[in-house]
């Protein structure tokens, strides 16, 4: 079973960076050689702007998400090849 990644890149969420987060995802699920278990799409709104940006990990969902947390919500769920 594939795990989905969802990422908010409506206009509140990708201005407060979830277009460079959306980057280190797509690099971490190629480094990680993740691509026949994830399948990462975008919404274009998950009605929390207030507290974006916002990613969601299966059922899990992350909030004020920025470039220096992601890596460790990855992590979290993906475990990692990748050194730091």
């Amino acid at each position: 079973m594939k795990t989905t990644i969802t990422i908010c890149l409506g206009s509140s969420c990708f201005t407060r960076g979830n277009n460079n987060v959306l980057k280190i995802i797509q690099e971490y699920i190629k480094e990680n050689e993740l691509e026949d278990t994830v399948v990462l799409h975008g919404s274009l709104c998950e009605d929390k702007c207030k507290r974006g940006p916002n990613i969601k990990i299966g059922e899990s969902e992350y909030s004020e998400v920025d470039p220096g947390s992601v890596i460790d919500i990855l992590n979290h769920h993906f475990g990692s090849k990748r050194k730091c």
